[in-house]
């Protein structure tokens, strides 16, 4: 099998902007520790914006979202737990990480902070290292816990980016795979959205039990939404990997198919106009980019995703479960240069 080449340019005027600073809100009414902590989270690189009190607080947050709060426990008008818990109340604030500053070190304190919804404490006085420790660490765990599909429980797009960069870094071998499921939208207009979740957690599962088989060095999963999964890997685990999660997927998608529809090989999907249309079960369609010595080299992850990305629209042109494997070189002016494909 062959493919046109797609030479994949990206302008650097295009390029992702760089990341802010961390957004940190700061709420005391005591000017002199307000102040200590604002200084030295902006020498630590954030950006700082303070409030008095927590209704205050509420003002400030209605102009500009934080990325995180340092709240005093005790304050006029309203206290760190009435505010923690009206954050909490509010969708658009629900999420945001709250670190309370209290001198009152006792376990029924504490008990109340986290019913309301604190994610951290600082008993003071503290100083400037664990300060800054707790909002890094906090900070961490909420981006992590937001990158994560609550579907699947694996990492999304932010995450697969940064894994693929680690890997352009190291200057190894490596292959990211795009994995997506064939008429998985005649699944979801027949079988409804519950019914097609469980297709897509079937997928998961099916790609864990693979991973677990692959050896090492350890293969990373991302789910980037919908019915699309990335996996990034050695250029040989490819093959054992993607087979392996084919058998297993194709195995567990027939018993969430209505038992007269997995017997006869096909669903009834109704068009505009009501009439019936026959589709095939589900299978898979995988492309493949590779970093190689001998193949070709990348130097920014939106290329690499890209190729991966080509490399599936061949794979959904074949018939059944495909993987394409793209394994053109850096340097062919071929237009015809050949990948390849494997039929699973």
């Amino acid at each position: 099998m062959s493919t046109g080449v797609v030479r994949h340019k990206v302008d650097a005027s295009a390029a992702e902007p760089e990341e802010r600073p961390d957004l940190i809100l700061v709420v005391d009414d005591d000017e002199d520790i307000a102040s200590f902590v604002a200084f030295n989270l902006k020498v630590h690189g954030f950006e700082v914006m303070r409030a008095r009190d927590g209704r205050h607080a509420l003002e400030v947050m209605e102009s500009r979202r934080p990325d995180l709060a340092v709240v005093d426990w005790m304050m006029p008008n309203m206290n760190g737990v009435e505010l923690t818990r009206r954050l909490r109340a509010e969708p658009l604030t629900s999420a945001l990480p709250v670190i309370m500053l209290t001198a009152k070190g006792m376990s029924v304190d504490k008990v109340v902070g986290l019913t309301a919804g604190v994610d951290d404490y600082l008993v003071k006085p503290f100083d400037t290292a664990e300060l800054i420790a707790r909002v890094s660490s906090t900070l961490r765990r909420n981006k992590e816990f937001r990158e994560v599909s609550p579907l699947t429980g694996l990492p999304g797009n932010a995450r697969v980016r940064r894994e693929i960069v680690d890997r352009m870094k190291t200057g190894k071998d490596f292959a990211v795979g795009y994995i997506d499921i064939d008429r998985f939208k005649s699944v979801n207009d027949v079988y409804g959205f519950d019914r097609g979740d469980e297709f897509i957690t079937a997928l998961a599962g099916s790609l864990h039990r693979a991973v677990s088989t692959s050896g090492r060095p350890p293969v990373f999963l991302g789910h980037i939404g919908g019915d699309d999964f990335v996996f990034i890997c050695t250029p040989e685990q490819v093959l054992p990997l993607t087979k392996r999660t084919v058998t297993d997927f194709e195995t567990a998608a027939d018993h969430l198919y209505d038992p007269e529809d997995a017997q006869r090989g096909y669903i009834e999907v109704p068009d505009r106009r009501g009439n019936k249309q026959r589709a095939a079960l589900v299978t898979l369609s995988i492309g493949v980019a590779q970093a190689t010595a001998e193949g070709r080299r990348f130097e920014d992850a939106r290329v690499v995703v890209a190729v991966a990305s080509e490399m599936k629209k061949v794979a959904k042109s074949q018939p059944g479960s495909f993987v394409a494997i793209d394994r053109r070189r850096a340097d062919s002016e071929d237009p015809e240069d050949p990948s390849s494909g494997v039929g699973l």
